[in-house]
């Protein structure tokens, strides 16, 4: 991990992974950190910062959870790229919405738009009982305008579009769920260290 200032008030944690990223979020939380797919940053003084970093460790995965809540999403597995993700996977249709449904993600951490949460955790290889890789690459050319709760595909990750935006993942189906609403407490439905299931709706 490596330390990089940010400007005279921050320093970033350049990690090696998510999982490590994760375990100093968790460690320094007291800090109010904000976390990236590989990053932690933190604000204040720079001096006291390294102390406090210097004195701790990152958490492991086990200890790191940084919230019990799960949220349910219901979902429409109609989406365009269905067939094109089964084909990448080698699984079928059916095949696919069964490993999506079947898999317990986490959010890692949040970005892109207010609401966007990556969730990880559909990446395992197939095992006695779990769920099949679904690891695919974005879409060689974006969509201008992806709708509001799409839920997609693109490498490690699954999310959900907050809003009608551009967008490059793999579109599997839809929900009605909001993302984002500026008079809820928080805005974001979704928070790092949350479990996310998604459930199949016809």
């Amino acid at each position: 991990m490596r330390l990089l200032p940010c400007g005279d008030h921050a320093l970033l944690l350049d990690c090696e992974s998510l999982e490590e990223a994760s375990g100093w979020f968790a460690a320094l939380a007291d800090l109010d950190p904000v976390l990236g797919a590989q990053t932690v940053l933190v604000r204040g003084s720079i001096p006291a910062l390294r102390a406090t970093i210097a004195a701790r460790e990152p958490k492991q995965p086990a200890e790191a959870e940084f919230t019990s809540d799960e949220v349910v999403l219901a979902v429409s597995y109609d989406g365009p790229d269905l067939a094109e993700v089964a084909s990448l996977t080698g699984l079928t249709e059916a095949e696919v919405v069964a490993a999506h449904t079947g898999t317990v993600w986490t959010v890692g951490f949040c970005g892109f738009a207010p609401g966007f949460a990556y969730l990880s955790g559909g990446n395992s290889p197939p095992q006695a009982g779990g769920a099949p890789s679904l690891r695919v690459p974005r879409r060689a050319t974006p969509r201008p305008d992806v709708p509001a709760g799409s839920v997609g595909l693109a490498g490690e990750f699954s999310g959900v579009y907050p809003r009608s935006s551009p967008g490059g993942w793999q579109l599997i189906g839809h929900t009605d769920a909001d993302l984002f609403d500026v008079d809820r407490d928080p805005p974001a439905l979704l928070q790092p260290g949350m479990r996310v299931r998604f459930e199949v709706i016809s």
